[in-house]
């Protein structure tokens, strides 16, 4: 395991168009970690769900919730037995998340049972570092990574996405979690900006939630 952070499992998240999979990217590889990236171009709903939401809603967030669940107990497993820091570009409860957006009435209800049976089984990871993007930035984001079936998705779909995030981060107790404030940030190409994240992910930071604006 790397010895430039100390924690062992860091999950990179962040609203759709937040560029976290790009960050994930670039920290595996600067801490040689392991790396588990979201498999969203896999799933057939999510295309349909653009077109039709109300009519594949439920499932398309079945289908992550599946998805996830193996994803994730299955890196987590491999990290462990060679005792590798696991870096990923998303946290399991962004299912619940997005269900909390997507989903009403009797399918939120049974969603909530599958997630509440099978979410204890999963190990918490030891940072959350939460991109946060004003959503004009989202979209232009989502518009220049050209996925078609993006191109629809509407400004107060990200603001409700955005305030499930907040709230539940804000939430949390017993867990590290650090709000970046990423809108002038530009870790790609900007060696500073990465530099300054690095640095974050360097201290052991306390048992609360940080909100950081550079």
């Amino acid at each position: 395991m790397s010895k430039s952070t100390p924690y062992n499992y860091i999950a990179i998240e962040g609203n759709i168009g937040a560029r976290k999979t790009s960050l994930a990217k670039i920290l595996a590889t600067k801490f040689n970690s392991a790396l588990v990236l979201e498999e969203f171009a896999e799933n057939t709903f999510l295309p349909q769900f653009y077109e039709s939401p109300e009519r594949f809603a439920f499932p398309l967030e079945m289908s992550f919730l599946a998805e996830r669940f193996q994803q994730i107990l299955s890196e987590q497993k491999k990290a462990y037995e060679k005792n590798q820091l696991l870096i990923g570009d998303y946290i399991f409860e962004k299912s619940l998340l997005f269900a909390r957006v997507n989903l009403k009435g009797a399918e939120m209800h049974l969603f909530s049972k599958f997630y509440e049976l099978i979410a204890k089984d999963l190990r918490k990871p030891d940072l959350i570092l939460y991109l946060h993007k004003e959503t004009d930035l989202l979209l232009k984001n989502i518009n220049l990574r050209g996925r078609s079936y993006e191109k629809s998705i509407p400004a107060d779909y990200l603001d409700q996405v955005s305030n499930q995030y907040l709230s539940h981060l804000q939430s949390l107790e017993n867990q590290r979690v650090v709000i970046l404030k990423s809108d002038h940030l530009d870790f790609v190409n900007e060696h500073n900006d990465l530099m300054y994240i690095l640095d974050l992910l360097k201290d052991e930071h306390p048992e609360q939630v940080l909100n950081i604006c550079p």
